[in-house]
This record gives C-alpha cells, sequence and structure tokens, in this order.
C-alpha cells in the first residue's frame, strides 16, 4: 500500500489510512456526499488534512477507494446462484435467498451506494465501472441459469436469458434502493421480500413457485 507521492505506507499510516476510510464512510451515512469536506474527515480521524492528502487525492479518491472495497465484498453475490437448482421448492428457495442476499448487500452499504449511483447517473465512468461490477456479479449467474433450463426445454425458447437476466438484476438494484420508500404505499419489509422473490421466479423459470 502506498501514499499519494508513492512511498510504501508501513503498518501505522495503513491504519491511519484505514481509520479515514472509516470516518468518511461514517459521515456519508449521514451528510450528502456534496457536503464532506477533507477538513471534516480529518478532524474526525484525530489528524489533519495533511496528513489525508498523503493517502488521497481528494475526496472523491476515497470515496472511490470505499467503493472499490464494496464492489470486491460484492463480486461475492454470486455465491447466492452457485450451484443452485430453480426447479420445484429448491427454485422458490434459490430465488428468495437471492433476494434476502441482494437486499441486505444493498442495505449493508447503502451510503456508498448512494454516491456510486450518483456518480453514474452523472456519467463517470468510474463510478459506472463500480456499479456494472456489482450487478455482473449476479447478472452473469442468473443469465446462465435461465439459459441452462432453456436448453432443458423448461423455459421458452424465445427467450434472451442475457435481456431476462438484466431486467431482473436492474429491478433488483431500484427495489434495493428505494426500500425504505416502499413503508410510504403501506408496504413493510416482511411483506416486500417474498413478492419481489415472486417475481424472480417468474422471470427466470416463467413458472409460479411450488411452495
Amino acid at each position: 500500500m502506498r501514499t499519494v507521492d508513492g512511498r510504501v505506507a508501513g503498518r501505522r499510516g495503513q491504519a491511519t489510512r484505514q481509520k479515514l476510510l472509516d470516518c468518511l464512510s461514517e459521515m456519508l451515512s449521514s451528510s450528502p456526499y456534496r457536503d464532506v469536506k477533507v477538513i471534516d474527515v480529518a478532524r474526525k480521524a484525530g489528524t489533519s488534512p495533511a496528513t489525508f492528502y498523503q493517502y488521497f487525492p481528494d475526496v472523491e479518491g476515497a470515496v472511490l477507494e470505499i467503493a472499490d472495497q464494496m464492489a470486491a465484498e460484492g463480486a461475492g453475490l454470486t455465491q447466492l446462484l452457485e450451484g443452485r437448482s430453480w426447479a420445484g421448492k429448491s427454485g422458490w428457495q434459490t430465488s428468495q435467498e437471492l433476494v434476502d442476499g441482494f437486499l441486505d448487500f444493498w442495505k449493508k452499504h447503502d451510503a456508498i451506494l448512494r454516491v456510486v449511483d450518483l456518480g453514474a447517473a452523472e456519467g463517470d465512468k468510474r463510478f459506472y465501472k463500480i456499479r456494472m461490477k456489482i450487478l455482473n456479479s449476479v447478472n452473469s449467474s442468473l443469465a446462465d441459469s435461465i439459459a441452462e433450463l432453456q436448453s432443458k426445454g423448461r423455459v421458452d425458447k424465445d427467450v434472451n436469458p442475457s435481456a431476462v437476466a438484466g431486467s431482473l438484476v436492474t429491478m433488483l438494484a431500484a427495489v434495493a434502493s428505494h426500500q425504505k420508500g416502499f413503508s410510504a404505499w403501506g408496504v413493510k419489509q416482511a411483506e416486500l421480500k417474498p413478492n419481489l422473490a415472486l417475481l424472480v421466479h417468474l422471470g427466470v423459470t416463467g413458472r409460479k413457485p411450488s411452495k
């Protein structure tokens, strides 16, 4: 791990760097991204702006570091689908666990994902790539699952696996980022998950789940 000027950071430097990232993450949970300043992050971490600039070029650079770490964890979402069956009751369990895992991941990283979504929407390719890395971890596995069902004659031959998978993942991301908003529509969290899982199951298999 290196500083901005290329020097190798020692153990104490690495700890300081991580503390700055942790403080920034905490601030993003309670403050708008545009309002977070280097001096405020440094003060919260008990250090100086000069120290911050040893490790990051600016707040955005530090945010991208947090986002990269989050995206690396997001790659693990693939495990929600690896080796899973979509047949019978197993298919219903697979869709439920996918929804649970996806929504839980989004809830855990809500603050940084809002910044990633903002950057991607504004056309920043760095944030767009991070967003796609997370979505691709599920999209590719879903497309493979649908293609496999199609090869066995269990999904209509006219279905495009990539188009369906992409639509389902986009829906999951939109719902995940809007979880708090469902209460305004009278929908409880406990009601949201099974209904979302139903849509996923229908999308992948073309059938109602066997419960």
